[in-house]
Formats: structure tokens, sequence, C-alpha cells
């Protein structure tokens, strides 16, 4: 059935309006975007979302240009499209800037178009992304509303949001100002190698307030962010970061009243690794490979590292048992020595309230010789950025396993898992590989420190050393702690995948009952 002829002409405005709203920012800016190698706002979302799935609204939102007699000429549409979808067959709320109009300028934009998508996101508890391509706000805006106004963004729901659903934010393109705020508060949030950046101010602006000339890459590019912490993750095309958007949503409800989806249950959780008994040199000073006992200890090709290279001495990724979404944090000691660094702090802090938010149960597989030292540690705050992580860790109420595979020492080390926990009353599940030593400090240093005068006095230092330190060793064995039931068990690393499968079970289920928000939000 047609629309009715008593309406025609107001469907007729509907439908170019509607074809305005299409056209973006015209044939040739669309056709200029192309050829630069880029997807436009609509095509990004296609991308991202479920075949057919996208629903727009705000639609005629924009400017509209009339004649003498308020007929309308035209229109140019917001710089922002946005809607519902279905990712993964779940409902979410997408928003994807366009910058073929005006460069995604404010000047273009409705901006009640993405607080309405930030507002819909909270109240209807959906997942949300946003699509990050805008050049930010211009001096111009003030001549248009002929007044100024202070800053704040208090109309979004900031926090709150990201204390109910996932956010993603994705740097598409330059994102200054608002836009970089629109990116990095999320849970997760990606950058494009080359081709986005991410800056409070632009190269204009450092300019103007501080004197000197940089690129929009030098200044905020990934190479910056990815040691900053100020994003997470990134890629070489925009289709590897609308798959990786995916990816990361795969893994976490839809809000914080639902539990975590499960996942394909491909891989028996009774497979061993025996090479994993041999994974841990015995000489200490030698490093190993933590993503590749991550690998083998969880479901098959579901390991998803976050931030990389940021705090890079501890890795912290997301996986999957017997198809239960688990968080992981595995020290690396090849950045380090695997030290408890200010980044590493940060990045521990934020990733433990990330999955106690959203109830994954958490296994922390440990090699921590402690707070990092020295000069440059103290002079960073380092150990009080590491307090925060401890106070994140005793505030979650997610169920945790940690397993020592070798060292755990220090302030750092006490933080292999909560000892009270919110309640005062969480149970302490920690066990140990063979290769497993603890303390306040480790055997070489504790040695070197303690018998100073007497080594300085032996005929034979190193002798008499090693001799400390082997005796030391001896009392420092898994074994003695485990007699005293101070941890669950030593087992054979081979055998830690059963274990860790069989935990995930109960673990799944007592996170079911603690379902809904956290007395607080992400920090």
């Amino acid at each position: 059935m047609g629309p009715s002829t008593e309406w025609a002409d107001e469907f007729a405005e509907l439908a170019r309006r509607r074809a305005d709203a299409q056209a973006m920012g015209g044939e040739d800016a669309t056709t200029r975007w192309r050829a630069a190698g880029r997807l436009n706002a609509r095509e990004r979302i296609a991308a991202l979302v479920d075949d057919g799935s996208f629903q727009e609204m705000g639609t005629l939102a924009g400017k509209g240009r009339y004649d003498a007699r308020g007929a309308l000429l035209s229109v140019t549409p917001s710089t922002q499209v946005m809607g519902l979808a279905r990712i993964e067959g779940r409902s979410a709320v997408v928003v994807s800037d366009d910058f073929t109009i005006r460069g995604g300028s404010s000047e273009a934009a409705v901006a009640e178009k993405w607080v309405y998508a930030d507002r819909y996101a909270y109240e209807y508890r959906r997942p949300l992304v946003r699509m990050v391509d805008t050049a930010g706000g211009s001096v111009k805006l003030l001549k248009q509303s002929g007044h100024t106004k202070i800053p704040g963004y208090a109309f979004m729901p900031g926090a709150a949001l990201l204390g109910r659903s996932p956010v993603v934010g994705i740097a598409m393109g330059a994102c200054a100002g608002l836009g970089a705020i629109r990116v990095g508060s999320s849970h997760f949030s990606i950058m494009l190698k080359g081709r986005s950046q991410v800056f409070a101010g632009g190269p204009p602006v450092v300019k103007q307030a501080l004197g000197y000339d940089i690129d929009k890459e030098a200044l905020g590019g990934y190479d910056i962010h990815r040691v900053s912490g100020v994003v997470h993750n990134g890629v070489d095309t925009e289709e590897e970061a609308l798959a990786l958007a995916r990816r990361f949503l795969s893994y976490l409800p839809a809000n914080v009243w639902e539990a975590p989806p499960r996942g394909p249950r491909h891989d028996p959780p009774s497979r061993e690794a025996p090479w994993l008994n041999d994974a841990i040199p015995r000489d200490r000073r030698k490093i190993f490979a933590p993503r590749k006992i991550a690998a083998a200890l969880f479901d098959e090709g579901s390991l998803f590292e976050m931030a990389p290279h940021f705090g890079a001495s501890l890795l912290t990724l997301f996986a999957r048992l017997d198809g239960i979404a688990v968080g992981v944090m595995i020290n690396n000691p090849v950045v380090m020595g695997g030290a408890l660094t200010r980044a590493a702090s940060i990045k521990m802090e934020r990733f433990v309230d990330l999955c106690d938010t959203f109830h994954l149960p958490i296994v922390n597989l440990v090699d921590q010789p402690g707070t990092m030292t020295g000069l440059e540690a103290e002079r960073d705050g380092t150990m009080y950025a590491t307090l925060r992580a401890g106070a994140a860790i005793e505030q979650s109420s997610v169920p945790w396993c940690a397993i020592v595979l070798r060292r755990c020492f220090g302030l750092a080390g006490a933080m292999l898992s909560p000892k009270f926990g919110p309640t005062g009353t969480s149970i302490p599940h920690r066990f140990a590989w063979p290769s497993a030593r603890w303390g306040s400090i480790p055997i070489e240093g504790g040695v070197a420190a303690a018998y100073r005068r007497d080594l300085e006095k032996a005929d034979d230092p190193l002798a008499l050393r090693t001799a400390l330190e082997a005796e030391y060793h001896q009392l420092s064995s898994p074994y003695r702690t485990a007699e005293r039931f101070g941890i669950v068990d030593v087992i054979e690393p081979a055998a830690t995948r059963p274990l860790l499968c069989r935990w995930a079970e109960d673990a799944a289920a007592l996170a079911l009952h603690g379902l809904g928000p956290k007395g607080r939000s992400m920090r």
C-alpha cells in the first residue's frame, strides 16, 4: 500500500530529507573519502553489525536551508549516523561520525544525537559502540550561538554508563577534545595505526599554547598512545578495528544484570599439555614465554589481549575455559622482569575493575618479582599506583583463582588475589607449580642484604653466598607452605587446565548470585 495522496506533499518532503541524509557530505566528498581508502559512516556501521539489522534514529537531524517563503531547499545532515543494531544477535547502540560533512566538525553536528545514544544505552542497558572521526569543536560555534557556556558534560551518563553496559570507542581519524573523550571514556578503545590520532588539543592549539610545531601523528598517533594507556589496541585497517570491537563484546554481557555469554565448547576440559612441565626454566635468570603458557591453558583460539604495549610487564587478556569467559592476568618476565611498574599497576586496576563490573571470574598466573624500585619508579609514584591496584583487587567480588608459576614477592606479590574481599569472607583460592617461590623479598637479594658483612669477610664470598641461597631456597619450597595449607595445592603444570576448567564451572555459577551494578562504578 502506497502513501496517502492526502499527505503527498509531506511524504515527498520526508523522502527528500531522507535522501539528503543518505547523501551524507555529497558525491564529491564521499568519492574523495573512498579514494583515500576509507569507509564512510554508513559503511562502517554495515561492516560492524549483523547484516540488515541497523535501524537508524535521528535521520532527519541536521541544518535545513529554506527559501524566502520558507520552503525547503536542502538539508545538511548531522555529522553523526546513529541507531540500533544487532551484533552477534544481541541488540546494541551504534554511533558513527561522518567526516565527509565539514570534517566532522561540531559546527555541523547535532550533539543531542550522540548524547541520546549514550542515554539510550544507559536507560535500556545496551552495549554502545562509538566510531569517532571528528575535527572537534570550533570557535565559530560561539558566533552561531551568540553566547558562551561553562564547559561540562554533566548531561552525559559518563561513569554511570560504564558501570552498566559495555562501551567501545574506535578512533577512525583525528579525534580532538570531545572526540578524544568519546574514544577514551570506554571499556575498550581502538586506534588505526598511522591513520587516527587522539589528543586533548590538536597541533594548532599546541602551537598557540606552547609555541612549537608538531604534526598530528607525532602528537597523538598510535606510537604515543600504545604506551600512554589512553587507548588499548591498535590495528592497521578499519575492518580489523570493527572485527576487534565485535570480538571484545563477545566476552561480555549486554549489561551488568546479565551473565557473560558462554562460548563454544570445542576444546576438551581434560586436555593436558605435557610440555608445560618444562615451561619454567630452572635457572631463575632465564625468562619464559607467557603468551605460549596462556594459550596452552585456555580454550584454543580464545585469547583476547588488551593493551599489549602499555604496562607490558603485565599481560591482561580475556579467554575461555570450556566456553566460560574469564579475565586473565599473567606477568611478563620479558619486560622489566615482570615487575609491577606504575603503568602495569594502572593496567591491573582498570582490568580488575572491568572484570568485576561485568562478572568475569579472574585467573591470575603469577611470576611477580615485586613492585618496581629505583629513582625513576619512586619519582613516578609507582607505590601509589600499586596501592590503588591493590584496593581494586580487595574491592572486587568476582571469584579468583591464582596460580604461582615462579616468583611471588613483596607488596606486589601479596596482590595475587583478594585476601579478604569486600565481605571479609573471600576464599584465597591459590595454587602453585613446583617452580614457585615466595616471600617478602627474593632469596638472592635477601641473602646479599642480610649477610653483607659476612660476605665481605669471607675468603670465598661467592661460595658462601651460593651455599646460603641454597639453604634458603630449601626453606622457601612451596611444599613447606602446602604442609601448613598456606596454599590449596602444588600442582603439576600439565594438569593446570583441567583444574581451571573445573573451577570455572563453580565460579560462573557463583557469579550469577552477584549480578547487578557494583557499589562503585568504573574508576
